[in-house]
């Protein structure tokens, strides 16, 4: 009877690709870097390692809601502090942070655990499409 391969943490090689958010739609677009984070893509994805490689979102200024989204959906915070609920609307939050937008998508398609903000810290998201990681040689990710 063969055994079941279990990637190791220091056996893992990743890699950097860039996913350009122009014109796509948050979901599909978080859907798609939570799977390269997480290391689906990959044949020796193993659900309790962190077998995902780094993304860089670019033009996240760019992407889009559709249907009424635009107008419905509220992005809420609290300070913890009595009274201290802050919402704002999704046209908002695009028009000023839209970083924080494409950040929050994606890290919510991740596990809420330690594995999950591993995983998290391997993601950047810039508004245009000037980034800072040339060195690592990104490549290109089609969706």
């Amino acid at each position: 009877m063969s055994k079941t391969y279990m990637a190791k943490p220091g056996e893992i090689e990743r890699k950097w690709y860039i996913l350009d958010a122009t014109d796509k739609p948050l979901g599909r677009l978080a859907a798609e870097a939570a799977r390269i984070l997480r290391g689906k893509h990959r044949p020796q994805f193993t659900p309790h390692v962190d077998t995902g490689d780094h993304v860089i979102v670019i033009n996240a200024g760019k992407v889009i809601l559709t249907g009424n989204k635009l107008k419905k959906k509220k992005y809420i915070r609290h300070s913890g502090y009595p009274g201290g609920l802050k919402v704002m609307g999704y046209d908002q939050l695009l028009a000023t942070r839209p970083e924080l937008a494409v950040e929050k998508a994606i890290t919510g398609m991740l596990p809420h655990n330690r594995l999950g903000a591993r995983m998290a810290k391997k993601l950047k998201v810039y508004r245009g499409e000037e980034h800072p990681h040339q060195a690592q040689k990104p490549e290109v990710w089609s969706m």
